[in-house]
């Protein structure tokens, strides 16, 4: 596979991502997949995706796991709502990322991702512990498929993520780095942070975004790819530095308009394109 294939986050039926025809208009080689709902995680839905995806000429690089009750709204609701962090429904979401797994496998993916929460600063808060359990039960299950557990960035600073992974000791435990979250939620700069935990990235998001007035206490804003505060052509450019050679995966979050995804998503193309043809030759 060359280096840098392009990619977008999709939707079968969650909502989330670029839909399925602009995905076959835009003609990309790869996605990520938001999980699909508990219906269509079966044996035979995944061996029907993996049909369609053959015919269209793409491959499923990832997939990620959400799940009902989380909230965005701001800071605050995430922390309560967001991952495997919070302890009320821990058990039941644990249940689903290995139902999440599983259907990767049967998609022929080696790759389950997630946003695992607020995790706690200090490896000494009382909460600490328990998610570092939760996410080497969840990596353990994945290696039954051969598979790796990407954390998505940006609840935590890259020095509070390496403890993190440091903690759970586990081969398997990887990164999905998005260098706009750490801009939204005020956790450092992200081409700094990149450097910092690069030995362990293994996916990537293309999003871009601006600081909020108040970092860490309130939003920024995600904006269209290049027409925000990240640098495109330094994060790629760090990106070669670290050695990432896999997909450059667009992320973005716009209503399920087909035109307006069709448009911005191409225009997101073409600039990782052009990037992509300076860098690398």
């Amino acid at each position: 596979m060359d280096s840098w294939p392009i990619g977008v986050f999709a939707s079968v039926d969650a909502g989330l991502g670029v839909a399925w025809d602009v995905i076959s208009e835009l003609s990309v080689p790869t996605i990520q997949l938001h999980a699909p709902h508990e219906d269509k995680r079966n044996q035979s839905a995944a061996e029907r995706f993996q049909k369609q995806l053959d015919e269209m000429g793409v491959r499923c690089t990832a997939v990620f796991g959400g799940f009902a009750g989380e909230s965005y709204a701001d800071i605050p609701t995430v922390v309560r709502t967001v991952g495997l962090v919070p302890e009320a429904t821990r058990q039941d979401r644990l249940k689903e990322m290995f139902e999440i797994s599983d259907f990767a496998n049967w998609l022929g993916c080696d790759t389950v991702a997630l946003h695992l929460g607020f995790i706690p600063h200090d490896p000494g808060s009382p909460p600490y512990p328990a998610i570092v359990d939760v996410t080497r039960q969840l990596c353990d299950h994945c290696s039954k498929h051969g598979q790796f557990l990407h954390l998505e960035t940006g609840q935590e600073t890259a020095e509070g993520l390496l403890e993190f992974i440091k903690q759970v000791d586990r081969p398997n435990l990887k990164i999905n780095f998005d260098p706009a979250n750490m801009i939204l939620y005020g956790t450092g700069e992200p081409i700094e942070a990149l450097r910092q935990v690069g030995q362990h990235v293994r996916s990537v998001h293309c999003k871009d975004g601006t600081w909020s007035d108040k970092p860490g206490e309130t939003w920024g804003a995600e904006v269209p790819l290049g027409q925000g505060d990240v640098g495109m052509e330094r994060y790629l450019r760090t990106l070669q530095e670290i050695g990432y050679t896999g997909p450059l995966t667009i992320e973005r979050e716009i209503p399920q308009d087909p035109k307006r995804q069709k448009a911005e998503i191409g225009q997101a193309i073409e600039l990782l394109t052009r990037l992509r043809g300076e860098i690398l030759g």
